[in-house]
């Protein structure tokens, strides 16, 4: 379900955030299919929130979109305490955000975010091989990371996120929606 927050701004001057309104049946816009897409393929770096031992703990990782943009993959060492919330099936969160910088609003910051479930690949695995090649093809200086034996190749499935284009828009990503981010809105 698509679901906007709006914004009151009182006599004050004050703001007074309303209620996210409820649009029953509402499809995800091309423009929003566009600018998912958009993080997903220009920045390089996300936030991991995964429960290690029932404690919220976080990585900040290089990652690559899945093909399709439902989902993204990352590789990590199996020595890096945040791995451990990182097993088949288990759930985790990742946060995609525009850069900061000194002429920008942080409030006006496009990011987004996704619950996703998790699925390490198997080692020499066609999946795996795939996977790599992919990874390599963005961050070829990780070559030497694939030789170590700690590291691991993780799937982070989208099921449902938010998207904030900037201070006031937000918009719930429904599970239906994933599915079309990688096609909605093209030429």
């Amino acid at each position: 379900m698509l679901a906007l927050v709006g914004v009151t701004i009182r006599p004050d001057n004050t703001y007074c955030p309303q209620a996210p309104a409820s649009y029953n049946g509402a499809r995800m816009l091309k423009s929003t299919a566009r600018l998912i897409r958009g993080l997903l393929d220009g920045e390089r770096v996300l936030s991991l929130a995964v429960l290690v031992e029932g404690a919220p703990f976080t990585g900040l990782l290089p990652f690559v979109p899945l093909p399709g943009h439902t989902g993204v993959m990352i590789h990590a060492s199996r020595l890096s305490r945040h791995t451990a919330g990182l097993t088949e099936g288990a759930r985790a969160a990742v946060l995609l955000h525009e850069q900061d910088g000194p002429g920008k609003d942080p409030l006006q910051l496009k990011r987004v975010s996704f619950e996703c479930d998790v699925h390490p690949l198997v080692r020499e695995s066609e999946p795996w091989a795939a996977g790599r090649a992919r990874y390599l093809e963005r961050f070829p200086d990780s070559r030497i990371t694939f030789r170590l034996g700690d590291f691991t190749l993780y799937r982070l499935e989208f099921r449902q996120g938010v998207l904030v284009a900037g201070f006031g828009r937000a918009m719930d990503i429904a599970p239906r929606d994933i599915a079309k981010l990688g096609t909605l809105g093209l030429p």
